[in-house]
């Protein structure tokens, strides 16, 4: 195995590296390739950035290689607009993919020579069922699927179908080839997966040379071989198609063209998403094109695009995904967390000066001349973290701490925060009041003598006495006189939505009839808000593309869009410090939910002890109502890390605590840990829904069964491939025509009618959220 110590490594230790040094030892293969395939049908986002750390990171950490390659095989949807896109966030992150960037269509002649191999050997045919029919022959969950009547075609008709169909005989849906794998398969993958279809469209790249498309689980695996792949590793969703990758590498590796490279394997981790937004490609379409943002690079996007205009720099991004892990399980990211670590990487880089947003004009009576006044651009705190005793100026030179400072003015006319004065102060206040006194940053302190208002009653200026730099004063302010002040427009952008979860939080305020923009009902009005002050002048001698701490402010830099030397535009980066749930009000005409209550008491102080398992907890990702009951409950917590053996922890906190608290605590749970795990990682995947999570626990409860034998005994995994739902949901539209036509004319309350009968069809076991999408594209 290569040495790892001889250099910083990227990613964590986790169970894909533990395969990979298994690998390496073994021999398996001597040197590691990964890849990153994007689609090139939209912008990345911060959950592309988090899979390509993961790809890179870990080429990086076994000194391999990985390819960044475009999977573009869907020419309706994609641009070349897209695939640039892509690779120049990739650039940006600071991946190194080699000479080239690879694409899928590189491959496409080697591809279909492939599938005609496949065909030759009896194991792909030509279909030329609807795909209705299609959908009802593969069958359900509980029965085996029907031969379609044209699955013992010849090889020699197959062959020339297929060829017939490279040739543009047929329209779009006439035809597809299909692997000819077990129609009795319980992974309803294997159920004959389609390998190619007929699109008449126009590719980016290929234009019109191509009709006959290949399927993703077709190129990727087939693609992974001919790059050389090694360990191809995907998010969980494709944990079933990993059958297919393996039938094919089967059936192909080993032969021309793929005789002299090593056999690709592929691997699942959980895939990322993040609080107080959406990563979702077709609602951030819906975001951008209902003019809710302004375009692909709106800061307020989670896009890449978004986020590098916003001032975030790469550094942060790779940080973030570095915390974030790996895991085998599916899991929501507090915000906090990339917040945080975009402070702590602009923390060292951003020098501190002086801005008033909301300027506040006081005239200091008895200054009768302007004083000059040297001011440090870094704290303490950073210079004593400083390795060489040397920090940065602006301009990036590095130098002693007495020389990076800069020279203001204090004048006898100067601004202040207008949140920096009050008439009624709240206890506490220990800025400026009515005869009271405050220290200006570095410059001595000033009392208040009088105010001015303006006829709605609004203080609109302050006339002050400046008592130098001796006198006492409670609270210290910056500031920014008039002499230095440089009109700026700042733009202040905050979480995109006023809750974690918009989209869960719009199903469940309306699991009748959830609508796809529900979600937007949950934007927050105050995402952006832009206001005008002053910034001091010493800026003006800085790179455009300097990171400021204003101070008391937050991270701000120019944007690099709109900001000009005459007319300056800045974006806040983060603010200083997360003030986000004392600030949030309940949106208007959403009452505010009660919170259920932990199951056991909370109001015991913790023992320095507990304190330290309820940090450790929270660190896993628990939420703090459950945190605090393991770190109190002894029972419960050895229960929970006796199952977290298995699955991560934050998976089971919920179920320890709220399904099996009491019957833990009084001794009497007859689910094992080992049991609870097994249920709680294919609740995770989405194999089964929380509902039949609770239910099959209750059952087991009062049963002793084994969870996983109640669920195989019943079928109760949840029904989610949309194949098999396609003909259920023309069934239930084919019954009720009137119905279908009252939800045209706009009663779209029916959406509930008709999720409920589709349930009701597959005895609750559908993925409502699939159903429900099928539905809308089959009403449209």
């Amino acid at each position: 195995m290569r040495a790892l110590e001889s250099k910083t490594r990227l990613v964590s230790p986790n169970f894909i590296t533990e395969i990979i040094e298994e690998d390496l030892r073994s021999g398996r293969c001597q040197k590691v390739v990964t890849r990153f395939p994007p689609e090139p049908n939209g912008y990345a986002h911060l959950g592309h950035a988090i899979a390509s750390f993961i790809d890179f990171g870990i080429a990086h950490d076994y000194g391999g290689e990985c390819r960044l390659r475009m999977d573009d095989t869907n020419p309706e949807t994609e641009r070349a607009e897209y695939a640039e896109a892509l690779i120049a966030d990739m650039r940006w992150l600071g991946w190194d993919w080699g000479d080239r960037v690879r694409y899928a269509s590189d491959y496409f002649e080697e591809l279909y020579q492939m599938a005609e191999k496949l065909i030759l050997k009896g194991l792909a045919y030509v279909d030329s069922v609807s795909p209705e029919e299609m959908a009802r022959l593969r069958g359900t969950v509980d029965t085996p699927g029907t031969p379609s009547p044209y699955r013992d075609r010849s090889v020699e008709e197959n062959l020339d179908l297929f060829r017939r169909m490279r040739a543009g005989e047929f329209g779009n849906g006439e035809h597809v080839l299909r692997a000819k794998i077990d129609l009795a398969s319980p992974n309803m993958k294997l159920r004959d997966p389609v390998l190619y279809r007929i699109v008449h469209a126009e590719h980016y790249r290929t234009g019109r040379k191509w009709c006959i498309y290949p399927s993703y689980d077709f190129a990727q695996a087939t693609t992974d071989a001919l790059d050389g792949v090694t360990h191809s590793l995907c998010s969980l969703e494709f944990v079933d198609n990993r059958a297919i990758y393996d039938w094919l590498m089967d059936h192909l590796w080993g032969e021309p063209p793929l005789d002299k490279t090593p056999r690709p394997r592929q691997y699942e981790f959980g895939r990322r998403s993040l609080e107080y937004t959406v990563v979702s490609k077709r609602k951030l379409r819906k975001l951008v094109e209902g003019g809710y943002v302004q375009g692909w690079d709106d800061p307020r996007l989670p896009t890449l695009a978004g986020v590098r205009r916003r001032g975030v720099r790469p550094e942060a991004i790779r940080r973030f995904a570095a915390q974030v892990g790996i895991s085998r399980t599916n899991r929501t990211v507090d915000i906090a967390l990339l917040e945080a670590a975009i402070r702590d990487d602009l923390n060292t880089v951003a020098p501190r000066v002086m801005a008033v947003l909301r300027p506040l004009r006081v005239v200091l009576t008895n200054l009768d001349h302007p004083k000059t006044v040297a001011l440090p651009y870094w704290p303490p705190d950073v210079v004593r973290e400083s390795p060489d005793g040397l920090v940065p100026l602006p301009d990036g030179r590095r130098v002693p701490p007495s020389e990076a400072t800069r020279q203001v003015t204090l004048a006898p006319v100067l601004y202040i925060e207008q949140d920096d004065f009050s008439l009624n102060p709240p206890k506490g206040f220990k800025r400026l009041t009515p005869g009271g006194t405050v220290r200006l940053k570095r410059a001595g302190v000033i009392r208040c003598e009088s105010y001015e208002t303006d006829e709605s009653g609004q203080v609109v200026g302050l006339r002050c006495t400046y008592l130098g730099e001796e006198a006492e004063a409670a609270g210290v302010i910056h500031w920014v006189s008039d002499q230095d002040a440089v009109p700026a427009e700042f733009r202040l952008y905050d979480r995109l939505f006023t809750v974690p979860h918009p989209e869960a939080e719009a199903k469940e305020e309306d699991e009748e009839a959830p609508d796809e923009g529900d979600f937007l009902r949950f934007l927050n009005p105050k995402s952006l808000e832009v206001v005008h002050g002053y910034v001091e002048k010493s800026i003006l001698n800085d790179p455009p593309e300097t990171r400021y701490q204003f101070e008391r402010n937050g991270y701000f830099w120019q944007d690099p869009v709109d900001s000009r030397p005459d007319a300056l535009v800045f974006n806040r980066i983060v603010p200083l410090k997360d003030t986000w749930g004392r600030s949030l009000t309940t949106p208007p005409g959403r009452a505010e939910k009660p919170q259920k209550a932990p199951p056991a008491p909370t109001a015991r102080r913790l023992s320095l002890e507990q304190e330290a398992r309820f940090q450790g907890y929270r660190a896993l990702g628990i939420p703090e109502a459950e945190a605090l009951v393991l770190a109190q409950e002894e029972r419960l917590a050895r229960f929970l890390e006796a199952a977290a053996q298995k699955a991560p922890a934050a998976s089971l906190a919920s179920l320890v605590v709220n399904e099996l608290g009491p019957a833990i605590r009084s001794g009497e749970a007859r689910i094992t840990p080992d049991g609870l795990a097994e249920l709680a990682l294919l609740l995770a995947s989405g194999e089964i829904s929380t509902r039949i999570a609770k239910d099959v626990l209750a059952e087991a409860q009062r049963t002793g069964q084994d969870p996983l034998a109640i669920i195989r005994q019943k079928g109760l995994r949840q029904l989610s491939d949309p194949r098999l739902l396609e003909a259920l949901v023309e069934e239930v539209l084919s019954a009720h025509p009137e119905k279908v036509a009252a939800y045209r004319a706009g009663k779209t309350g029916l959406m509930g009618f008709f999720v409920g009968q589709v349930m009701a069809k597959t005895q609750g076991q559908a993925n409502p959220q699939t159903v429900q999408e099928l539905l809308r594209k089959r009403l449209a």
